[in-house]
């Protein structure tokens, strides 16, 4: 067994890209695209985010296996990520993992800045208990290093030396 350093810098899951949402204004519509552009420091090119330059939130994940966990918590059958509100959904790797940690996903490198928390507008999208039900299962920020263009199926992993 390594030192606590050895285990947060190995992560032997890859993970896939499975899901992209862009909303073009505040509050609006998000718009499922198969594939989008990460630029360095503003994020995904036609999110209002983007737009906005807002700093430690260029981009925001979420692991579709909690997904599964919001909608059981709800009584569900499923929870579609543009009700939570992401820009990205994944699969396959725990993006806990990647908090304040450089990773490729596809061309582009990110770096996870932080928990991606609910918002009152997550329980307008889900209804009661909505907000509780992704408490600790909405995803992480983060910030684009490298930009490049993104697509259904990439890979998402953790870079070696990859501490911020």
């Amino acid at each position: 067994m390594g030192s606590l350093k050895e285990l947060l810098d190995s992560l032997p899951q890859v993970g896939r890209l499975t899901w992209i949402g862009l909303s073009p204004r505040s509050r609006g519509e998000i718009q499922p695209v198969e594939e989008a552009q990460l630029e360095p420091g503003t994020g995904l090119q036609g999110d209002h985010h983007s737009a906005s330059g807002r700093g430690k939130r260029q981009v925001t994940l979420i692991q579709s296996e909690h997904l599964d966990v919001i909608a059981r918590l709800l009584g569900r059958e499923d929870c579609a990520p543009e009700l939570l509100r992401r820009n990205l959904v994944v699969t396959g790797i725990n993006l806990h993992a990647l908090k304040k940690r450089r990773f490729r996903l596809g061309t582009a490198v990110l770096e996870g800045t932080g928990d991606c928390d609910p918002c009152s507008r997550i329980e307008e999208n889900l209804g009661a208990g909505g907000f509780n039900a992704a408490r600790g299962h909405s995803g992480i920020n983060a910030i684009v290093h490298e930009g490049g263009t993104i697509r259904l199926g990439d890979e998402v992993e953790l870079l070696p030396g990859g501490t911020t």
